[in-house]
């Protein structure tokens, strides 16, 4: 076992499945996992190549283990990423999971986007077309390039409220504000297309040593989303390199996590001493701010 920076942050050198089922029964109330895609992704202490009968055997695996430990009212965000030339693979996957849980949201997080200025208004301020974000080059004529993945929200009943404003954004045009009561203080639901870049980086190596990682911003969201008062725990099954860790340093949550590599490990526990205090001042603070705005 090691451990984060405070005793409320463990990370676990354990298969996710029966470590899952050692929780108490109902004590997580939010799961933000990435599992692996199966399409061949070289892991370090993983085999993501199986038949794909073996592979949904092994999410079902996964979702009973969840089943025992998430909470009645509790949110699974489960991140899924295809390829051109399987793209039922994620929808077969979560179907996995929608035998015990209900899909409540489809998320799509899009790294990079292209904007045409035409198309966006004056009030942005834009004086050229922009394309931002970062996605893996694909070489084909057939295809084109990969530049979102899904996050599947799973709950027990489909119906479980959400603090949708916790990660909401500004109304572009203002006379909305006015116009509809629900607009409140200028804040609406930022809706299912998520805009999440990678950090541009130097030495894959070093900077992101995972072949299949996701921004903490992501997983902060998720938290956000789901509400963070309601959080006594939150999990992921597969954390690798700790992003999903270092969101609920930030956000202030209890936080565990599972993974089979020990070095992902040894990267995630010093990611997390580096999301110390200070980080998690600055990012409360912040949404502090934002709802106190809410409420004038």
């Amino acid at each position: 076992m090691s451990e984060g920076p405070a005793p409320s942050v463990r990370l676990i050198l354990e298969d996710c499945r029966p470590g899952l089922r050692a929780l108490p029964a109902g004590s997580v109330d939010v799961v933000v996992t990435s599992p692996p895609y199966n399409l061949g992704v070289p892991y370090g202490a993983y085999e993501d190549d199986r038949p794909r009968a073996e592979y949904l055997g092994f999410l079902a695996e996964v979702r009973d283990a969840l089943d025992h430990a998430l909470a009645p009212e509790g949110s699974i965000f489960f991140n899924l990423g295809g390829s051109p030339r399987d793209p039922f693979l994620p929808w077969d996957s979560v179907r996995v999971l929608a035998e015990r849980f209900r899909l409540q949201n489809v998320l799509h997080w899009v790294k990079s986007i292209a904007i045409d200025r035409a198309f966006v208004g004056g009030s942005a301020g834009l004086d050229r077309d922009l394309a931002v974000g970062h996605y893996k080059p694909l070489v084909s004529d057939r295809y084109v390039h990969g530049a979102h993945e899904y996050i599947f929200h799973l709950t027990r009943s489909g119906a479980v409220p959400l603090d949708r404003l916790a990660i909401g954004v500004p109304y572009q045009d203002k006379s909305n504000v006015a116009r509809w009561r629900s607009a409140g203080a200028d804040r609406r639901c930022r809706g299912n297309t998520w805009f999440l870049p990678y950090e541009t980086i130097r030495f894959r190596a070093s900077d992101r040593p995972h072949p299949a990682s996701f921004p903490p911003e992501l997983p902060e969201w998720c938290y956000r989303l789901h509400g963070v008062g309601r959080i006594r725990l939150a999990a992921d099954p597969f954390v690798g390199i700790g992003a999903s860790a270092v969101a609920a340093v930030r956000v202030g949550v209890p936080f565990v996590g599972f993974d089979l590599d020990a070095e992902y490990l040894r990267v995630a526990q010093e990611r997390l001493g580096r999301a110390g205090p200070a980080e998690a001042r600055k990012r409360n603070d912040r949404a502090r701010r934002v709802e106190r705005s809410r409420e004038r």
